[in-house]
C-alpha cells in the first residue's frame, strides 16, 4: 500500500497557509517520484495547529502542524530519505489513534469522524467507509420503522431547543398530502461558530446521506440546503457532492430501486442572522424577505409552501446515517437519559486549544475548557465560557462542572444552541461582552415585532451607558425588567433569547454592574470610563 500524507484544507487551514503547504507536498513528492498519494482533506479539528499534515507511512502515523512550506523537505526526507527526527515542536501526535494528544483523544467522533481522513470532493472515498450503507438500510425498512429508531436514539436536534428528531419526523410523516420538503439549517451565523462549516467541508456525503434518510421516513421529495452565501467552500463541497450523488443513483428517479424519488436544491442565504429561524428560513426559500412568522401551525405541519416541513441542522442530519448502521442503543448510551449521542463545539475565545469538539453529551464543561482546551493562554486563569451564541448565556468558572445537556446548561441560564463555546479569561469584562452581544442580535433583528425592534436597542442603551460611567442603580432595574419583557413578548427566538447574556452575566457577575455604575470602575480595565 502507498504511503498517504493528508493536508487539512479546509476553511481554517486555508487561513493558516495550507495552500502553499499543499502545493510545496505535491511537487516534492512528484519532484521525486515517491509512491505517495497526496491527499486534500477537511479540517481535523485541532485548528490551533493549522496547518496540518499527517503522514501515514511504514505502519507509523504522525501529524505534523504548524507545518510551513518549507519544513516540507525535512518531513520527506525524515520518512522516506535521509532519516532523522523532526524537531517535537513540529508534531502534534505519533499515534493513529491520537490518545498522546489530549485535543483529540478526549473526543468521540460520530458527525466529524471523517473529516481529515478523506478527501471531502471523493465519492470513493466516502464509500469506502460505508458511505451510504445507512441509506441503503433505511430503504429496506418502511419508514416507520426508520423513524422509530431515530426515536429510540435520543436524537435531539442540534441547533438550538433540542426538539426529538424522531419526533419531528413522525409529526410531518402522518401529514396528507404531497409534496413534503426536507430542509437543512446551514445558516450558521453565531459569532464564532464554525460547526456546520466544517462538517460539509470536510464530509458533503454524510449530510446528503442524513437528509434523504428523513426524506424517506417523512415522504419528501424535495430537499433545500439553506447555507450561508460566505461559506463558498462549503457550497463548492455540496455542489460537486450533489453531483456525484446523482451518478451514483442516490438522488433523482427511483433511488436505489425504491420508488423513492428526491433531488436537493441549494439555497444561499443572504447573511442574515435571523434567518437561522425556522420560519424566517422559509420566508426566504420562498423568495420573500427574511422575517419569522407566528407558530403555530409549526412547519412540521405546514411550513415551505404551507406543506409539511422537517428542518435540521448539519449536526442534526450528519448524526443519523451512524444511527442507522449502528443501531439507537449504540448512540444513546453516549448521551444521557434524555439525550443520545455526542455534540460538536466551536471552542474559542481566550483558549489555549481552540477548534472543533466532538464529546459525548453529559460530559462536564470543566472537561473540554481544562482536558481538551488545555485551560485559557498565558496561564490566565478562566473567567467565565459563553455558549450558543448571542442567544446563550455566560456560565461562571464556579460552575464550571455542569454537564452539557440541554436541561443542566438551560437550569443555568445559558442554552445549548447551536455548539459556539467562548473560553474568557480574567482580562474580560462580562458588562461589555453583554453589551457585545446585544449589539449583534440589535443589528439582526429584523424588526418584524416592537419587543425585538424597540426592546433590544433600549437594553443596549442601558449597557452602553454602564459601559461608559453614565448609568444609576435604578438602571440595573430597569434592564431586568426591560429583558423580561422582552423574552415574553417576542414573536421569535432570536428577540426571546437576547437577552440571556444580560440576565446571566447580571445573575452572576452583578458586582461587576455595580464597579461600573457606583465606583465608575471598570474591574477589568476593558471599558472607557470617565
Amino acid at each position: 500500500m502507498n504511503a498517504i500524507i493528508r493536508i487539512g484544507t479546509s476553511t481554517c487551514g486555508l487561513a493558516a497557509g495550507a495552500e502553499a503547504v499543499a502545493d510545496a507536498v505535491e511537487t516534492a513528492v512528484k519532484h521525486r517520484k515517491l509512491p505517495v498519494t497526496v491527499q486534500r482533506t477537511g479540517c481535523l479539528g485541532a485548528c490551533h495547529r493549522e496547518p496540518l499534515v499527517d503522514v501515514h507511512h511504514d505502519g507509523t502515523a504522525t501529524l505534523y502542524g504548524p507545518v510551513t512550506p518549507e519544513q516540507v523537505e525535512p518531513l520527506l526526507d525524515q520518512h522516506f530519505g535521509a532519516g532523522g527526527a523532526a524537531p517535537q515542536e513540529w508534531v502534534v501526535s505519533r499515534r493513529a489513534d491520537r490518545s498522546d494528544y489530549p485535543f483529540l483523544a478526549r473526543q468521540v467522533k460520530v458527525t466529524t469522524q471523517l473529516c481529515g481522513l478523506i478527501d471531502p470532493h471523493s465519492l470513493e472515498d466516502y464509500l469506502a467507509h460505508d458511505g451510504y450503507q445507512g441509506l441503503r438500510l433505511a430503504l429496506g425498512m418502511a419508514p416507520e420503522k426508520v423513524i422509530q429508531i431515530v426515536k429510540d436514539s435520543r436524537l435531539r436536534g442540534r441547533g438550538g431547543a433540542g426538539f426529538p428528531t424522531g419526533l419531528k419526523w413522525e409529526i410531518s410523516q402522518r401529514q396528507p398530502g404531497k409534496p413534503k420538503y426536507i430542509i437543512c439549517n446551514a445558516d450558521e451565523g453565531d459569532p464564532g461558530a464554525f460547526m456546520d462549516r466544517s462538517m460539509i467541508e470536510g464530509d458533503p456525503h454524510r449530510l446528503l446521506e442524513g437528509m434523504l434518510i428523513a426524506a424517506w421516513a417523512i415522504g419528501a421529495s424535495i430537499g433545500y440546503l439553506y447555507v450561508r452565501a460566505e461559506y463558498p467552500l462549503a457550497i463548492k463541497a455540496l455542489r460537486t457532492a450533489i453531483e456525484q450523488a446523482g451518478r451514483y443513483g442516490v438522488t433523482g428517479k427511483n433511488i436505489l430501486g425504491s420508488g423513492m424519488d428526491f433531488e436537493f436544491i441549494i439555497k444561499e442565504g443572504a447573511g442574515a442572522f435571523v434567518c437561522g429561524e425556522e420560519t424566517a428560513l422559509m420566508q426566504s426559500i420562498e423568495g420573500y424577505r427574511g422575517m419569522p412568522r407566528m407558530r403555530p401551525p409549526y412547519p412540521s405541519e405546514a411550513g415551505l409552501w404551507g406543506r409539511p416541513t422537517s428542518i435540521n441542522n448539519v449536526e442534526t442530519f450528519a448524526s443519523v446515517a451512524s444511527i442507522l448502521l449502528h443501531g439507537p442503543e449504540w448512540f444513546s448510551q453516549m448521551g444521557t437519559a434524555n439525550s443520545g449521542g455526542t455534540k460538536t463545539f466551536a471552542l474559542a475565545g481566550a483558549i489555549e486549544n481552540s477548534g472543533l469538539v466532538e464529546v459525548p453529551i453529559g460530559r462536564p464543561l470543566r472537561e473540554i475548557i481544562f482536558d481538551v482546551g488545555a485551560g485559557c493562554r498565558d496561564g490566565r486563569a478562566v473567567k467565565a465560557v459563553q455558549l450558543g451564541g448571542p442567544s446563550g448565556g455566560c456560565i461562571p468558572a464556579s460552575m464550571l462542572d455542569t454537564l452539557i445537556d440541554y436541561e443542566d446548561l438551560r437550569a443555568t441560564g445559558a442554552i445549548m444552541g447551536s455548539g459556539g463555546m467562548i473560553a474568557m479569561d480574567e482580562g474580560t469584562c462580562m458588562v461589555d461582552m453583554a453589551r457585545y452581544f446585544l449589539t449583534f442580535t440589535q443589528h439582526e433583528s429584523c424588526g418584524k415585532c416592537v419587543p425585538c425592534r424597540v426592546g433590544t436597542r433600549k437594553m443596549l442603551g442601558m449597557l452602553t451607558a454602564i459601559c461608559q460611567g453614565r448609568a444609576t442603580l435604578e438602571t440595573v432595574e430597569q434592564l431586568k425588567r426591560l429583558c423580561e419583557t422582552v423574552q415574553k413578548a417576542s414573536l421569535c427566538g432570536l428577540g426571546v433569547t437576547a437577552p440571556n447574556p444580560v440576565l446571566t452575566t447580571l445573575r452572576y457577575f452583578e458586582d461587576e454592574y455595580l464597579a461600573h455604575i457606583v465606583d465608575k470602575r471598570c474591574p477589568a480595565g476593558a471599558c472607557q470610563m470617565p
